[in-house]
Order: structure tokens, then C-alpha cells, then sequence
């Protein structure tokens, strides 16, 4: 069997594994919290007989046995479906479906906003008091609550500059703010990998070739350092992307946006337990699709590996 072979099994079983145990949470979450799903989903002020909520409970399925629902609710993942919210009295797809374009849009904005902002700090402040300002801040920002982020930013641009609106999403300039607040973490964790990838890599025996040979410092960070330090940087890219999804929650919250953040947050409150887990399951699988893009993209940024994605030194004499 050969190596590229193992390597997709290895894979795939990775994503079976990591979506089962995301299934497994959601189901076990909620069910193990004290509490009746049913009393809380009617209110505190309903005046209903116990005899309606045990019809109820009847209807949801949760008179079964906790195996019983485990498996059903398994069975009904590998046909695609989510089940019905108990709020809403929708397919839990259909409730997904109408907030994720907002929630995606965000999502992918902010990535590109730290990417471009992780990239511009590890190039342009390496050395002295630029690279000192630079620590600075993305200490600071790494130590703030994205809500305080959030809000700092609404006071002086919004309140005090007046330069964008305070919320709503039916301009562009709407997704401005927001996406800096979820982006400006990410972009301080990525630059700061990024530019310790680019540090070591210069301290390698290649980098000492390329400068014999002549290279500028500039020619030696965009065709060899950068490539072979933003390894590491993309590997906690793919991590992040979870944490983007998080945090859209308090970000869409904050700016009075729509999108599945304001839908989880109303999920959770109101215990409409198939709309969380349908979150979790659609975080999940958005986790794993990152992360094997990343795991194929791996051999063509790094030359050191080969198609066995595992690092392969080169043949005496044989040049990379």
C-alpha cells in the first residue's frame, strides 16, 4: 500500500472520528444539564398540565430511551438531517440555511483582513522599534475580550468619527467594523507565528546559501523565508477558522447583525437543542474541510515535503 494511500485513509478516518465525537457532544450537551427541555421551551409563565407536556415530550422523541435518541439522532446525520427545531417548528437545516450567507460573509472577510494584516506585520516590522510596536500591540489586542474590542471600536469610529454605522447590515460599510473585531485577534496570533516561522527560517543553512549568492534581504523573505515560515502560520489559519465562527457570536451580538451567532445565542438561551447541535455539527464539519485543505496544501508551500506530507531531506547533491 503506498504511502499517498495511507495517508488518505489516515485522513478520512481523522474526519469520521472528529465528526462522531462532535455529534456525540451535541447530543450529550444539553441532556446532561439539569433541567426540563419541555418547561423551559414553553416559559415560566405557561399554564400547562403535565399531561400536554408529556404529549410534547412524546412528539420531540425525548420520552425514548438516551440509546434510543443517540442512535436516532445518529441516523438522521447520515441522511443529512438535523432534526426540527423546537422554537421555530422548521428543519434545523432550513434555520441554518437563512443565517449562514450574513454569518459566512463575516467570517471570510475577517480571515482576509488577518491574513493581510499578519502578513503586512511580519514583513514590514522585523527589527527594532517597529517589531517592538508590533509585540506591543498584539499583546494588547490578544489580552482584550473581543466585546471590548468590539465596543472600543464602535466608540471612536462609529460614535466619535461617525465614519461607519453603528449596526444594522445593509451596507458594506456595515461588515467594516465588525470584521476588524474578529479580525484583529487571528491577525495577532497568525503575525506572531509567522514571524518566528520567518525568523528561523533564515537562521537555516539554505538561507546562508542564497545570501552567498548574492540575494538581497528582500529577495531572500519573498521567495525563500516566507515560504518555507508560513508552515506553521497556516496550520494555526485552519485552527482559527473555529475560533472565527466563536466569535462571530459576540460580534454579531454587538453590532446588531443577523447570522447564526444571534441564532445560537437564541438556541441556547431558549434550549432549542437541535438548532445547537446543528451549529456544532456545521462548526465541525467546517473544521474538518479547513483543515484537510491545509494537510493537501502543506506539500506545496513546504518543498521539504514530499507526497507523503512527512519531511523528506534531499539526496547528497540534489538541489530544492
Amino acid at each position: 500500500m503506498s504511502r499517498a494511500l495511507i495517508r488518505s485513509a489516515g485522513i478520512l478516518a481523522s474526519v469520521v472520528v472528529v465528526l462522531w465525537g462532535a455529534a456525540t457532544l451535541a447530543f450529550l450537551a444539553f441532556r446532561i444539564i439539569p433541567g426540563d427541555a419541555v418547561s423551559v421551551m414553553l416559559g415560566p409563565q405557561a399554564q400547562v398540565s403535565e399531561e400536554v407536556k408529556d404529549g410534547i415530550r412524546a412528539d420531540l422523541g425525548l420520552d425514548r430511551p438516551p440509546l434510543v435518541q443517540y442512535l436516532s439522532y445518529l441516523g438522521g446525520l447520515l441522511h443529512g438531517d438535523l432534526g426540527r427545531s423546537y422554537q421555530l417548528r422548521m428543519p434545523v437545516t432550513e434555520v441554518i440555511g437563512r443565517q449562514l450567507g450574513p454569518t459566512v460573509q463575516l467570517t471570510a472577510v475577517a480571515l482576509l483582513i488577518a491574513l493581510v494584516l499578519a502578513l503586512g506585520a511580519a514583513l514590514v516590522a522585523r527589527r527594532g522599534l517597529a517589531r517592538g510596536v508590533v509585540v506591543t500591540a498584539e499583546l494588547i489586542v490578544l489580552s482584550s475580550p473581543v466585546f471590548w474590542i468590539g465596543l472600543l471600536l464602535l466608540a471612536v469610529f462609529a460614535f466619535t468619527l461617525g465614519w461607519f454605522p453603528v449596526a444594522g447590515s445593509r451596507t458594506p460599510a456595515t461588515l467594516v467594523l465588525p470584521a476588524v473585531t474578529l479580525a484583529l485577534p487571528v491577525a495577532a496570533l497568525i503575525g506572531q507565528v509567522l514571524r518566528d516561522g520567518i525568523d528561523a527560517a533564515e537562521r537555516q543553512p539554505f538561507a546562508e546559501t542564497v545570501r552567498a549568492r548574492g540575494a538581497t534581504p528582500a529577495r531572500l523573505v519573498l521567495r525563500h523565508s516566507l515560504r518555507h515560515g508560513a508552515a506553521s502560520a497556516l496550520t494555526l489559519t485552519a485552527y482559527l477558522v473555529g475560533s472565527l465562527l466563536g466569535g462571530a457570536v459576540l460580534v454579531e451580538t454587538v453590532f446588531a447583525r443577523p447570522g447564526l451567532g444571534r441564532v445560537t445565542l437564541a438556541a441556547i438561551v431558549n434550549r432549542d437543542l437541535p438548532v445547537v447541535a446543528g451549529i456544532i455539527m456545521l462548526s465541525a464539519l467546517v473544521f474538518v474541510i479547513v483543515n484537510v485543505l491545509v494537510e493537501l496544501l502543506h506539500p506545496l508551500i513546504d518543498p521539504r515535503l514530499g507526497a507523503s506530507g512527512r519531511f523528506e531531506a534531499p539526496a547528497i547533491g540534489e538541489r530544492r
